[in-house]
């Protein structure tokens, strides 16, 4: 008895064995098909987080870049876009693209000023003498190189938004020249340069929350704000502040930005195919930018509210040599790469 019971248990043993070799053989060849040099075609997905809604521009632009990638990539890498905030707030977000823990987002370039004070210089007003001279500059090399000053932050930057171009409007009267501004109490970001501009042209700056000022232009607190066509059309701020000035004097970018942790597991190859689905999504998402702002404006104009064109800026960019006086300084050498 005891013989047949070892008998049995060398037989089941053996089996186990056979089975163990052949499940590590089928193993092994598995990871050998594929890729020619023997890596796995497992598709990776990566989080880009996404403040806007849905339907919005950078939105829109975020998914032509998943598309690109994942196309760029034959499929290893995709990329899940989450809109709306459903992973935080900017600075909750940014915080976690460091960490590793969010591979990618889109933020506005204004909150990297904590990590590069480089890209401040774009929040500088009258900056560009037009669009066209502006995204020549972003697209080009010297905004890779602008990028590039986030090294060492736990943050990579891809590629420039459009966030379009901020203007005036109030509640008191038409706005043609700097000294129609004067004495004008305007809302303005937390920012000293926010404050140094407004006050350049003449007029009182009040920082406050943004929520809260559809009711301060309502009850009178502020006489105006400054913001974008879309913003001031979605906010409703047109419906308590009826004069919009249209003088661009600020265009503050966003950035599409990658987490260093992401990067650094990335093949040279696989770090161009992601640079270049970025920089071929700015088309697509620019093109759904003036679509939004030509329906905001629409929308505004058939609303009666007054739109007041600045042709000629020149007596605007006069107007604001205090800030370049008090900031250039700190961003000469961007300055002039920017305008030359």
């Amino acid at each position: 008895m005891n013989k047949k019971l070892v008998a049995l248990f060398s037989i089941l043993f053996f089996v186990v064995i056979v089975l163990a070799a052949c499940g590590g053989e089928s193993e092994d060849a598995g990871s050998e098909e594929g890729n020619d040099d023997g890596s796995s075609e497992e598709t990776v997905t990566l989080t880009l987080a996404e403040n806007h809604p849905e339907d919005y521009p950078t939105t829109v632009g975020d998914k032509e870049f998943a598309r690109l990638v994942e196309e760029k990539t034959d499929g290893r890498y995709e990329v899940e876009v989450y809109s709306g905030g459903q992973l935080g707030e900017e600075a909750e977000v940014l915080e976690q693209v460091q960490l590793g823990t969010i591979e990618l987002a889109r933020v506005n370039a204004i909150p990297l000023t904590e990590f590069s004070e480089s890209i401040g210089v774009l929040s500088m007003p009258y900056l560009f003498e037009d669009e066209e001279a502006k995204w020549e500059k972003l697209n080009g090399e010297v905004g890779q190189e602008l990028l590039g000053t986030l090294d060492g932050s736990g943050l990579v930057g891809l590629t420039f938004y459009d966030s379009g171009q901020r203007s005036f409007y109030n509640s008191v009267r038409p706005v043609e020249t700097p000294e129609d501004m004067e004495g004008l109490q305007l809302r303005v970001q937390s920012s000293d340069l926010a404050i140094s501009i407004v006050e350049a042209l003449g007029a009182s700056a009040t920082p406050m929350e943004y929520g809260e000022v559809y009711s301060a232009l309502q009850t009178g607190v502020i006489d105006g704000a400054e913001n974008n066509f879309p913003s001031y059309y979605t906010s409703n701020h047109y419906e308590v502040a009826e004069y919009f000035t249209v003088n661009g004097y600020q265009g503050t970018p966003e950035v599409l930005l990658g987490s260093q942790e992401l990067w650094d597991t990335l093949s040279d190859e696989d770090k161009e195919a992601f640079r270049e689905a970025a920089m071929e999504s700015v088309e697509v998402q620019r093109e759904a930018w003036a679509e939004l702002t030509e329906e905001s404006r629409q929308a505004v104009e058939e609303n009666g509210n007054e739109l007041i064109e600045v042709e000629d800026t020149e007596a605007w960019r006069e107007a604001v040599q205090p800030v370049y006086d008090e900031f250039g300084d700190q961003y000469s050498e961007w300055i002039d790469r920017l305008t030359e």
